[in-house]
């Protein structure tokens, strides 16, 4: 392909709205342009990169055994209703009404869709196990959509889902899916981690995300440094402490703490450190209220509070509760005497003679027992982990990492199947639940994913398998004809070794040339100039280490590809 035949707008700035670096590289590299809020049109370049992202899922998926179909972006709102989904699901579904006031939606997801297929044409366990999976542009309406391509409204996803006769069978789907993804990440040349995560509004009973580690990257987990336990912060587990060992704990004693109402400001007042006090935090749970105990220096997890409940809806007390339920305002409710549900996070079990709210105003107790003085009602982890955390599973060091989620596979278990009847005949004839598995990836996240963790001060700098061409030969003076020849050489002769390559052939100043061929990220570079053939050499350079090579002319092919086996080999691709 010829660059000046080529739609390739590169900018020397970036739009306003950009604050991240994928989002300012692709618009300045010519791959995007902003339609409205959240919605993007993918320009040539562009929609090569994303193309070379589905081909290598697409490959994988078939390699696995999934099956590839397409389903409808308009979903009607019954199936919702069905699934119990369309009130619960919130503002991010688009929902509207067609001529016939229908309601309906824009597909964020297909759990129901491809529920409601199976569940008409699977009648026998034979027919069983199935996985199928589609690419297909998705629409989730974010409040506030940023960071480009990272958080749109609009988006492309391949979301692939399992049906399977019982629970071993699930999880055999789980595990081929979860080594597919592997494979998809390795040969994409991204550093990647598989981490444990919550299942959010999809639900079910399990699942991992697979996170590109990027220092920019929203999202937060923690890796053991000995084995291969890695969470992400909201799923991870906390490790009980060991005890402390106290003796008998003195009576109660109430004291004064006028005005202080947090943690901090008690602590402070009372020259104590934070972990010996204990926070009450009171919620409303599905409607009903419930009082959650933790350390003073660590912070509740609030998803694992709804896990452990089977909740629907977790939020804090409003003041008004938090006063009818315990008797004192905020910052000074505290566990005894309540006469509502408790429960305490298993650090709590390290010691005891504890400090806390005495349940009035400007008010706190010393010397809390939670066995003596507290109705507890079961102790479990349901904080987030804290630094002085250790591994869950061989009690080592973890380390916190950055990240940004690019896929997640999630144990459905029945959560779609029995609340859309979909069942198929087991052996004996009876009728049984298909368990179900749904598997995600973010195509278009993705390619913001691989920019953000691969760039420099110049631009992008693409792995082999992700990059629109494999190869850029610039044409550094296009008025001589013995330059011009030459480049038109390397380029048929780069073709013809099967390499996808651009030939820049634009009537501009070399300089502008080096800084759009850093900018647009190709791998390899070669430039053709009128002294580099004065000393029968073509210039290579590899965009990943910044390397120059001066390659022969009297022997090109095989210098050539020498370079491009050790740019390669610097990739871990080949």
């Amino acid at each position: 392909m010829r660059w000046s035949e080529y739609y390739l707008p590169t900018l020397k700035e970036a739009p306003a709205d950009a604050e991240v670096i994928s989002h300012r590289l692709l618009s300045r590299a010519g791959m995007i342009r902003k339609l409205a809020s959240g919605i993007y049109s993918y320009l040539p370049m562009g929609l090569k990169v994303l193309t070379k992202v589905e081909n290598v899922v697409r490959e994988e998926m078939n390699r696995a055994g999934a099956l590839e179909l397409l389903l409808p972006a308009v979903q009607p709102a019954d199936l919702w209703i069905e699934s119990g989904r369309w009130e619960h699901y919130g503002k991010e579904l688009l929902r509207f009404r067609d001529r016939h006031e229908r309601d309906c939606c824009l597909g964020p997801t297909h759990e129901e869709v491809i529920t409601d297929l199976i569940r008409g044409e699977v009648r026998s366990y034979r027919q069983l196990p199935m996985t199928l999976y589609q690419i297909q542009t998705k629409f989730r309406d974010e409040i506030r959509p940023r960071f480009g391509l990272m958080r749109g409204r609009e988006f492309i996803m391949k979301d692939a889902y399992s049906f399977d006769r019982d629970d071993a069978g699930a999880s055999s789907s789980y595990a081929a899916m979860y080594e597919a993804y592997k494979r998809i990440f390795t040969r994409l040349g991204l550093r990647f981690r598989a981490v444990e995560a919550d299942s959010g509004s999809i639900g079910g009973s399990f699942s991992h995300e697979f996170m590109v580690l990027a220092q920019t990257g929203e999202d937060s987990m923690v890796s053991c440094t000995q084995c291969d336990y890695a969470a992400n912060v909201e799923r991870a587990e906390t490790r009980p402490f060991a005890s402390a060992g106290v003796g008998v704990v003195p009576p109660l004693a109430e004291v004064q703490t006028p005005d202080r109402t947090s943690v901090a400001g008690v602590a402070a007042f009372l020259r104590v450190p934070p972990a010996e006090i204990v926070k009450t935090i009171l919620l409303d749970v599905d409607g009903s209220p419930l009082a959650v105990l933790v350390r003073g220096d660590h912070e509740l997890n609030m998803r694992k509070v709804k896990n452990r409940l089977g909740a629907e809806s977790v939020s804090l007390a409003s003041p008004d509760q938090v006063m009818e339920w315990s008797g004192a305002p905020l910052g000074f409710a505290g566990p005894v005497g309540l006469e509502i549900p408790i429960l305490a996070d298993h650090a709590l079990l390290a010691r005891d003679g504890w400090i806390c709210g005495a349940g009035r105003k400007d008010a706190h107790f010393l010397n809390l027992s939670l066995v003596r003085d507290t109705k507890i009602t079961g102790f479990a982890d349901l904080r987030l982990i804290s630094p002085e955390d250790t591994c869950p599973r061989c009690a080592a060091s973890l380390e916190t990492l950055r990240g940004i989620e690019v896929g997640h596979v999630f144990k459905l278990g029945d959560k779609y199947s029995k609340a859309m009847n979909a069942v198929f005949l087991d052996e004996n004839g009876r009728e049984q639940l298909m368990i179900m598995g749904c598997y995600g990836i973010g195509v278009s996240r993705v390619v913001a994913a691989c920019i953000e963790q691969n760039h420099d001060e110049n631009g992008i700098v693409f792995p082999p398998p992700v990059s629109p061409f494999a190869a850029l030969v610039v044409n550094l003076d296009v008025k001589s004809e013995a330059v011009r020849a030459k480049a038109e050489e390397v380029y048929d002769f780069l073709r013809s070794e099967g390499l996808d390559t651009l030939l820049d052939d634009r009537d501009e100043r070399a300089g502008v040339k080096f800084k759009d061929a850093d900018l647009i990220g190709v791998p390899l570079q070669l430039f053709v100039g009128a002294k580099g053939l004065a000393r029968g050499i073509v210039e290579g350079k590899d965009r990943r280490s910044g390397a120059r090579t001066e390659l022969p002319l009297g022997d090109f092919p095989s210098a050539f590809r020498v370079f491009k086996k050790e740019a390669h080999d610097g990739w871990g691709v080949g």
